[in-house]
């Protein structure tokens, strides 16, 4: 059986968190992503104690796919350094599997 993740991710604001999670999954890299917050978030940034709002983004994908998914996200993310990190799912209905699978399978062209 596949290995389903969830993957997450934090933005800076609600539309950059949607603008990932809408270009990954029309990508065919996750089977669909939620943006959720502002969460308040306590960090070090730059050698740096800071406070801030952050938006969550999840996704649902394969651990297949998370390769390509983490390249995605790091590169088309507005912070140098984004937190990438994904978990794997324990357990899942047959049906939710199959669907993150057909979902995020790689497309093969037909040559005809």
């Amino acid at each position: 059986m596949t290995k389903v993740l969830t993957v997450s991710t934090a933005a800076p604001t609600r539309e950059a968190g949607l603008r990932l999670a809408e270009s990954a999954t029309s990508a065919g890299l996750a089977a669909g992503g939620q943006v959720s917050g502002p969460v308040a978030s306590v960090f070090w940034h730059g050698g740096e104690f800071g406070q801030g709002k952050e938006w969550v983004v999840s996704f649902k994908t394969t651990e297949e796919r998370y390769d390509e998914l983490e390249a995605h996200l790091i590169e088309h993310h507005e912070w140098r350094n984004p937190e990438v990190t994904a978990v794997p799912i324990a357990r899942a209905s047959a049906a939710y599997v199959e669907w993150v699978e057909r979902v995020t399978a790689k497309k093969v062209a037909n040559d005809g």
